[in-house]
């Protein structure tokens, strides 16, 4: 052995001896020593714990990253369980302490991941900001990191399981059977099928469109349901009550039955009773409405004639006449058939078939009247009358318009004729009037 390797062997042996000391008691193997390249920790690191369901093949001196620098080392790993702690949760799984750089900002709500470097690399923690939530708070020394707050990534070893799985007994056969299936039923059939498509993407453009209407259309559907819900008391108590009233009417249905067949034969036979009568109908209500549209034309004179009717033929103000007191009253009758006709008729659409006076006194008729040989009103001649002539010389006369012997004159003024004189008028009525 040259001098130059035992002088190697014995600074190796010296380094080895000298780390051994300042380790002291607390030397724990090899895994207590740090890895070469490692995160700098700084002067005053933090201690935070984390609970994992499970991490793999995670090991101390692992990597802590966060956004994939590295700012601390995984410290220890150890084994929980049994009652639920304050913080954490029930049950066999992992807890992990780690320790990172005091300068790191990281929020009190953060959540931890175990990934993987590579493929076959190295397991390392990764601590992010929640994605689901806003952060808040900060994390400090000492704080945990539940188990609800964790997860671990996808093994190698679970993928390859999983296509194991698959190829081996899985499903790649049938799909294979599938296919080829679907090739077979699709031959021949591609407009067919692609028409279908077409109409599919309509149908879903359409919806897409009207996304808005369905979302509101949901939202009225689940208010509606709700207070379904709410009134459902109501509603049960609605339905046993409407038992008895479907019972009355079960019991009821021959005559219901027969009610509703003869409102049937009614309808039918209203209905042709309507069409005959449509045309007299139809008539009747426009004469209806000629007659309306003249009562419209006469306005406020209807009225009017109405209430003169009433008191005719003496005015509407007539009922003020005082018992005892004298009423003047002025009577002008005209009979003239043109002037009565234009009267009733004027202003309205009958108006053209009045025509002149003349023609309508050529449709009257003069009754035929016969009368009598001896004028009424006169006396026939009694013997032994003297006088000659109406009113003659003693009240009495011969001849026509001869009056009976002893009888006054009948009419005043005549030969014979006697005035009564003139009684004195009653007190409270005035003289030279009509009572």
């Amino acid at each position: 052995m040259t001098t130059r390797r035992r002088a190697w062997l014995a600074g190796a042996a010296a380094a080895v001896a000298g780390a051994v000391a300042l380790s002291g008691c607390s030397f724990n193997g090899v895994e207590s020593i740090p890895l070469p390249g490692g995160a700098d920790l700084g002067s005053n690191p933090k201690t935070v714990k984390i609970e994992f369901a499970n991490v793999l093949d995670l090991v101390p001196q692992s990597a802590v990253k966060v956004n994939d620098v590295s700012v601390g080392r995984v410290d220890k790993i150890d084994l929980a369980g049994g009652a639920a702690r304050t913080g954490g949760q029930s049950g066999w799984h992992a807890v992990v302490t780690v320790k990172i750089r005091g300068d790191v900002k990281l929020p009190d709500n953060a959540v931890a991941t175990i990934g993987q470097t590579s493929l076959l690399g190295e397991k390392f923690v990764q601590i992010e900001p929640p994605r689901d939530q806003a952060p808040a708070g900060e994390l400090a020394s000492g704080d945990l990191i539940p188990l609800n707050r964790t997860i671990q990534g996808t093994e190698i070893e679970e993928v390859l399981s999983a296509m194991s799985l698959l190829l081996n007994g899985g499903g790649l056969e049938q799909v294979s059977t599938i296919s080829h299936e679907l090739q077979a039923a699709m031959r021949g059939r591609e407009p067919t099928i692609r028409s279908v498509l077409e109409r599919v993407n309509t149908f879903a453009g359409t919806l897409d469109r009207n996304r808005a209407a369905i979302i509101r259309a949901l939202d009225s559907i689940d208010r509606l349901t709700g207070k379904l819900s709410a009134e459902r008391k109501t509603i049960q108590d609605t339905i046993d009550e409407t038992g008895p009233a479907i019972s009355v009417l079960n019991r009821n249905r021959a005559d219901l039955t027969k009610m509703l067949v003869a409102l049937d034969k009614l309808s039918r036979t209203t209905t042709y009773v309507i069409n005959q009568s449509k045309a007299d109908l139809l008539a009747n209500l426009q004469d209806l409405d000629k007659i309306l549209r003249n009562l419209n034309k006469a306005g406020a004179d209807l009225p009017k004639s109405l209430e003169s009717l009433i008191t005719f033929p003496f005015p509407a103000t007539f009922g003020n006449t005082i018992e005892g007191d004298y009423g003047n009253v002025r009577l002008t009758l005209e009979l003239d058939f043109e002037s009565i006709a234009q009267n009733l008729l004027g202003g309205t659409d009958l108006e053209g078939l009045l025509g002149s006076g003349r023609e309508m006194r050529n449709m009257l008729q003069v009754p035929n009247v016969t009368l009598p040989d001896t004028p009424l009103g006169v006396l026939p001649e009694m013997p032994g009358d003297t006088g000659t002539g109406p009113g003659g010389p003693g009240g009495s006369g011969s001849g026509p318009g001869g009056l009976l012997p002893g009888l006054p004159g009948l009419l005043p003024g005549a030969p014979g004729a006697t005035t009564p004189a003139p009684t004195k008028a009653p007190s409270g009525t005035k003289k030279g009037g009509t009572p």
